[in-house]
């Protein structure tokens, strides 16, 4: 871990703006001004619409908010949402269309690594700040081929490291590993397989799902029949739940244990019974009403659970990712200065580059040399209890 990453969460200058809701003052903008337009790239139907929608309930809330809470002094945010159907190319055609629109500051993308991936060199070209809630590193590396890319999202080399942890202090040492074909999933296996070498933690079998495949049974028996003590599971969540049910069918009896990138919804519905007990590395907003509220930024996320919620009847756990990449952009624009009917774009892009934030996901820290900012120490270790996620102790 480079010491950028391992930099600890009192050395972080960071203003607590995602909870606040009143962020940074506009100072002399007036009502008049033209409004602050985020455009948002999202896997809105197709095999990743779970979490597009997710994503959508998000950024829909968190825009609410900001608009109601008085902090724009008169300036309104304007989503501007696309489905990209699941498909790099669809969402390609997406950014080329919000970065002709002049009156885009920013984009948001959602889950989808290969859009991401996909899009960079039209980003770049059209010199549009873009945060991508994509899991893989790529997405954001290397900085210098990427200048106006951001990622915001857990890094697999700090959930591998904090799964190895977990692995370690239950005393776990031998393994199995699913993991999903593409680029994320891979890096996952390198990652983890390093921590558990670290750990002297043996990991003999591993199997790779597409992340289409809508039956995994078959990789999940042939894993189980070796009899690991542990099966981790890194996968995008709605193949995580297929995997857990399939683990149960198989009367797998070792530990289940999740990757940050499978967490989806807070309550496990059908697949209660098969993942309880089960582990998830992941922040803590995810149950953060466990969480007694003892600084501003718990207090925050408290309040943004409670207000998802009540909202929407339920909570997930990537939502924060995306209520803090608008805080991000928001915040980016408000420093980035300039007249209020004209974007600034890169502007924007500069002071995204030196960001930090305390936000409703946990310490965020951008840098020139690092665009993917949740710090290692957003995550914590989580247990499936009663068909919810807990805090793990």
């Amino acid at each position: 871990m480079s010491p950028i990453r391992s930099t600890t969460i009192a050395a972080l200058a960071s203003v607590v703006l995602a909870g606040t809701l009143t962020g940074c003052q506009f100072g002399t903008e007036d009502a008049t001004a033209s409004p602050i337009v985020i455009a948002a790239d999202l896997e809105l139907s197709g095999a990743a619409a779970p979490i597009g929608k997710a994503y959508q309930r998000a950024l829909k809330l968190k825009v609410d908010q900001l608009n109601s809470s008085g902090a724009l002094n008169g300036r309104q945010i304007e989503l501007d949402v696309k489905d990209n159907r699941s498909d790099a190319s669809e969402s390609l055609r997406n950014i080329g269309d919000f970065s002709n629109d002049s009156q885009v500051s920013a984009i948001i993308m959602g889950g989808c690594n290969e859009c991401a991936i996909g899009a960079v060199r039209t980003i770049n070209e059209k010199k549009i700040p873009t945060i991508a809630l994509a899991t893989s590193s790529t997405v954001a590396s290397p900085v210098a081929d990427r200048r106006y890319v951001f990622k915001l999202g857990p890094n697999a080399a700090d959930s591998a490291s904090a799964l190895a942890a977990e692995l370690r202090r239950k005393d776990v040492r031998k393994v199995a590993l699913l993991y999903s074909a593409d680029d994320y999933g891979r890096e996952g296996l390198a990652a983890l397989q390093r921590e558990l070498d670290k750990a002297s933690i043996k990991l003999p079998n591993k199997a790779a799902v597409k992340v289409t495949d809508t039956d995994v049974s078959q990789q999940v028996q042939s894993l189980a029949s070796h009899k690991p003590e542990a099966l981790v599971i890194w996968t995008p969540p709605e193949q995580a739940v297929l995997a857990a049910t399939a683990s149960k069918q198989a009367h797998f009896t070792g530990s289940l244990y999740f990757d940050a990138g499978t967490a989806g919804d807070l309550f496990l519905g059908e697949s209660a019974q098969a993942t309880e007990r089960a582990t998830l590395i992941f922040t803590q907003t995810m149950a953060i009403d466990d969480v007694i509220a003892t600084t501003p930024a718990k207090a925050s996320r408290r309040q943004w659970f409670q207000d998802y919620t009540a909202r929407f009847g339920g909570y997930n756990g990537a939502s924060s990712f995306a209520a803090d990449a608008v805080q991000l952009i928001v915040d980016a624009l408000t420093r980035a200065g300039g007249p209020a009917d004209k974007v600034n774009r890169d502007g924007i892009r500069d002071v995204l580059e030196t960001s930090q934030l305390d936000g409703l996901s946990g310490p965020i820290r951008m840098t020139p040399d690092n665009h993917s900012g949740l710090m290692p120490q957003a995550l914590t270790t989580l247990v499936a209890r009663n068909g919810r996620w807990r805090l793990a102790g």
